[in-house]
């Protein structure tokens, strides 16, 4: 029996356990694991030395095509993010413009997103003012998820994404629970958070610790427990993006102890860049909720430890390079996002599981696995028969040095470069075709599909 792809003497993560196996590929999906493979394949890989792992999901990125093509588009954002060892994204409902709060918008972005996509992709919509009753014509078009800001986000400019009132949060979270669909929100106190940045700059303080101050801990812990009153009302499923303190944490951990649907990610940011660093590298690592201190940091470490966090993403917003300017004398000014995606996997690998002896099953739970069920991608997430084969190699003895370079992303900025990682992805495939290698770099057209979620009657045949 001949396969399609075949991948050899790999270290294999699977969902409890980590053993030597080989994997064989066919149509896409993975056909065999077995000890040892004697068949033929068009492919073989020998993956010796190294662990066979889940393609990432990455549920928080921002790519922004179409408008704002020329900050990052689909074909350079998802280069970097199968370099990165991501095999699916769930893409944000900004930056764009339009934002995708309308069917026309989304209809927009995947015309615009067809042929261009490297790995494969799903859709948030947005959760707006004024647009409550677009909210059932998003689902039916096939989003995974909506979005919503707490926060103060958007521009004046026609059909940028605007943060949410309590009102529309309120009936949002009502309509999204009937549809049966998570919410996801940026949870930060607007009102206090924007006083605070306003009598920083009137008293000319400029710096990104007074930027960090003016977004205190507090102020994601009150718009955390403001929503989760809310959706304890309506029945509406959580799930709270980019957590950057552990008071945030337990607030969400003592919601769902006492039985609301409710999960959380934070980012590598957070766990790899301290104020002392946002202070040296400036606003490149600009970011909200901000960068917290080293003793914050370490409390957010334990909390992983402790299985808190379900799951890591980047929540890569790119910008152009003006935005970022070190002659920028006002970090109030300077874009507030972080282009990261393409050192998730090997910069937690190195720092959880290789610095910090987090286990390795666990880390692909918070990658691959808990992303996959939380957004019903269920096909993906986990090395297993008759699931995509999205898998990655990584190699945990190749040190390295991230360079702008080497940066597949339109513009070539991150708070990482000339940081030192411990390990490295060596290869990258979707759904069993070879999109990155670490000699060749990116390999082949465009490939990536658009995926929806399964629907009811789908998720029954697929458990049957």
């Amino acid at each position: 029996m001949k396969y399609d792809l075949l991948i050899k003497n790999g270290k294999v993560v699977f969902r409890n356990e980590v053993k030597k196996a080989d994997i064989a590929v066919r149509d896409g999906k993975i056909a065999t694991i077995s000890e040892q493979i004697n068949e033929t394949a068009d492919q073989i890989f020998d993956a010796s030395g190294q662990y066979v792992m889940p393609g990432m999901i990455d549920t928080h990125v921002h790519i922004c095509e179409p408008g704002r093509t020329e900050w990052e588009g689909f074909e350079t954002g998802t280069k970097a993010l199968a370099a990165g060892g991501t095999t699916t994204y769930v893409e944000m409902p900004l930056n764009a413009l339009p934002a995708t709060t309308t069917k026309e918008a989304l209809d927009l972005k995947l015309a615009a997103a067809a042929g261009k996509n490297y790995i494969d992709y799903a859709l948030y919509g947005g959760l707006v003012p004024g647009n409550l009753e677009h909210l059932q014509e998003l689902s039916d078009a096939g989003v995974v998820a909506y979005k919503c800001f707490m926060a103060t986000c958007g521009s004046e400019i026609p059909g940028d994404f605007k943060n949410v009132d309590d009102y529309t949060l309120y009936k949002g979270m009502k309509k999204i629970a009937e549809l049966g669909h998570v919410l996801s929100i940026h949870a930060e106190n607007a009102e206090i958070t924007d006083g605070l940045a306003r009598e920083m700059i009137k008293q000319g303080r400029l710096k990104p610790a007074d930027y960090v101050e003016s977004r205190p801990v507090f102020t994601e812990v009150e718009a955390i427990k403001r929503a989760l009153l809310l959706a304890k009302e309506t029945g509406c499923k959580l799930h709270f993006v980019h957590i950057s303190s552990t008071a945030g944490v337990e607030e969400i951990m003592k919601a769902r102890n006492e039985g609301q649907d409710v999960t959380l990610e934070s980012c590598p940011h957070y766990f790899t860049i301290t104020l002392d660093q946002f202070e040296e590298i400036g606003a490149l690592a600009k970011c909200s909720p901000p960068i917290r201190d080293k003793v914050e940091q370490e409390k957010l470490w334990k909390a992983l430890e402790q299985g808190k966090i379900d799951m890591l993403t980047s929540d890569h917003s790119p910008c152009p390079p003006e935005l970022k300017d070190d002659k920028i004398n006002n970090i109030f000014d300077a874009w507030g996002g972080i282009t990261g995606c393409q050192n998730n996997v090997d910069l937690m690998f190195d720092e959880a599981v290789k610095k910090r002896k987090f286990p390795i099953t666990e880390f692909v739970r918070m990658i691959a696995t808990k992303p996959a069920e939380r957004f019903n991608l269920r096909m993906k997430g986990e090395i297993a028969i008759a699931k995509d084969a999205d898998m990655i190699l990584i190699d945990p003895n190749h040190s390295y040095t991230v360079k702008a370079d080497n940066l597949y992303y339109r513009h070539k900025h991150s708070p990482y470069i000339n940081r030192k990682i411990n390990c490295r992805v060596t290869k990258t495939f979707v759904r069993g075709q070879l999109v990155f290698d670490l000699n060749k770099g990116i390999v082949g057209k465009p490939l990536g599909k658009f995926i929806q979620p399964l629907k009811i009657s789908d998720r029954e045949v697929v458990q049957s």
